[in-house]
């Protein structure tokens, strides 16, 4: 009888994904928990189904369509139809809504995410023009632009598809993305707005109906405080393009069904959204925004990757066996479902945060814990995403090589969460600068020490593990500043990485101890294996000075 491989199968994610049923039940409260429950497992059936039809039309991508055939120009974007479905589902299931209807308090942010969390993976990162149309509506709403308000939020966060608008984000030129203070782009006055132009070369979901972009409005100074935050519609009520050229779709390693155009923009109008300067200060909350959906979208890829692994695992059998009876095999997958769980929980973490927050339920230990959590959490989770979808492909053999079993897309999309909203290396230097501004690591030791000092018997030297990271990650500061700024920018990865890791530790020693005391034992085993991994990093690295010789 000739022999095929079965290729694995997902089911409701919402159904087999143990550790987000379990940490809502240690999060939330009983009436909230039972009241979001048929959302998340009908979130969960729609993921699965959607999950089939990702694979069978991973080859569909966006199509610019630059002319009429009358040699009209008008530059349109063709979607997927599977693109198209998704903006339909995530109106229609309140993917950004949820957070803005508030009606769990700020328990609502945990219920927004689970959803997006659960979709995700599936409908081929629809993500992107949420977290920016998300980011975009927190943003005007920080403003308190009232004229803005009025006219977009509504649309950004409805659930009517027939009404509801996405956001783009237009940060990165010519010079860059991530020194967006050298950002060319020139706003001259018009009336009650301005007129753009400049080249945006990189802007993802081109087919939001608005965007938040930055300009630098005529006889303001060089660098970034120059810079004004401004409010552009694409097209006007007839549907022409606001001054506007889509020179071309880029093409890219991964996320290949996101329209990412290269706009040139021929005096757009746009209204300052908050003044005109300080630009990037006033994109601030639109960066929180989207670096936690960042974090929170890289703990859904490893699930998914991991749940394809794990299933194929019990059906794979080699050498006589089962892929999941070789104890090889066991540590693998086990290693990795560790540092997903870690992820999971420092993701979620920063949700809970931003939730407590926008309720107006923070005291100022939340606040500082939050301007830390959320770049940690984005700079780790976008690391480990990439190493988890790789570990998951390997699993696969050579099937995971396959473009056609749809697993490699897994990685190809992972390898953008450590570049979007900040590279690891820009995330670092973040933590540095907010530290250097009358900020400590206080709130980290903080919550490192709640979770120490009630973590179960059988987790102490776990425990003890983050705490030891996070103590030399201080010293290790105190020391680099008096020796030098560029002991300190050297090392800034690594201390990033052992603060950011620390923390997930004790939030695994910490749900590992909830767990247990209700007969779980999955995230206890899972906090003794991530303790194990390379939590301190700060020796882990060159001497500036070899740095610096190898790369003469």
């Amino acid at each position: 009888m000739t022999f095929f491989q079965a290729p694995p199968m997902l089911g409701n994610p919402y159904a087999h994904d143990a550790l987000l049923r379990s940490y809502l039940d240690r999060v939330l409260p009983g009436d909230v928990r039972t009241s979001i429950e048929p959302s998340l497992a009908e979130m969960g059936a729609l993921s699965g189904a959607m999950f089939a039809r990702s694979v069978e039309e991973q080859a569909d991508e966006p199509k610019l369509v630059t002319w009429s055939p009358w040699g009209h120009r008008v530059d349109r974007i063709e979607l997927t139809a599977l693109w198209r479905d998704a903006a339909r589902i995530a109106a229609e299931k309140g993917v950004v809504a949820t957070a803005y209807e508030r009606k769990h308090g700020r328990h609502s942010r945990v219920h927004q995410f689970a959803l997006a969390y659960l979709i995700e993976p599936s409908w081929h990162v629809y993500s992107c023009p949420l977290a920016m149309t998300d980011g975009a509506a927190r943003s005007l709403i920080a403003s308190g632009n009232a004229a803005l308000i009025d006219r977009a939020v509504p649309r950004l966060t409805s659930r009517d598809p027939d009404l509801a608008w996405t956001s783009g984000q237009w940060m990165t030129e010519r010079t860059g993305g991530s020194d967006v203070g050298l950002s060319e782009t020139i706003a001259r006055a018009d009336g009650d707005g301005f007129r753009l132009f400049g080249t945006k070369w990189f802007t993802s979901a081109t087919t939001a109906q608005v965007a938040l972009t930055l300009a630098r409005p005529e006889g303001n100074p060089a660098g970034g405080k120059g810079l004004a935050l401004f409010y552009v519609e694409m097209r006007d009520a007839f549907g022409k393009l606001n001054n506007i050229a889509i020179n071309r779709l880029k093409s890219k390693l991964g996320t290949r069904m996101v329209p990412t155009a290269e706009l040139t923009l021929g005096g757009a109008f746009a209204i300052p959204v908050c003044g005109t300067g300080d630009g990037i200060k006033h994109i601030t909350p639109m960066l929180a925004i989207t670096r936690t959906w960042n974090s929170v979208c890289a703990a859904a890829g490893m699930r998914r990757a991991l749940s394809l692994a794990r299933d194929y695992a019990n059906k794979r059998v080699a050498f006589g066996a089962r892929l999941a009876d070789k104890p090889l095999h066991q540590d693998t997958l086990a290693t990795a479902e560790a540092e997903a769980a870690a992820a999971f929980l420092l993701s979620f973490r920063a949700v809970e945060l931003l939730g407590k927050d926008e309720a107006g339920e923070s005291d100022e230990a939340d606040r500082a814990l939050m301007r830390l959590c959320v770049p940690l959490a984005k700079l780790v989770t976008g690391k480990q995403a990439v190493g988890v979808a790789s570990e998951a492909l390997e699993a696969f053999g050579g099937a995971g090589y396959i473009e056609d079993t749809g697993l490699p897309r897994l990685l190809r999309d992972a390898q953008v969460l450590p570049i979007w909203e900040g590279t690891t290396n820009v995330l670092s230097l973040d933590v540095l600068r907010a530290l250097g501004k009358g900020g400590s690591l206080e709130p980290v030791v903080r919550e490192v020490s709640k979770c120490v000092h009630t973590a179960h018997a059988s987790l102490r030297e776990p425990a003890e593990v983050a705490a030891r990271a996070l103590t030399h990650a201080q010293a290790w500061l105190e020391d680099a500043m008096q020796r030098s700024p560029e002991a300190v920018e050297a090392g800034a990865r690594r201390f990033a990485l052992t603060i950011g890791g620390a923390l997930q530790l004790a939030l695994l020693v910490e749900h590992g101890s909830w767990a247990l005391a209700h007969g779980d034992g999955r995230y206890a085993a899972a906090a003794r294996i991530f303790s194990r991994s390379a939590i301190d990093r700060i020796d882990i690295g060159p001497a500036a000075d070899d740095a610096r010789a190898l790369l003469t």
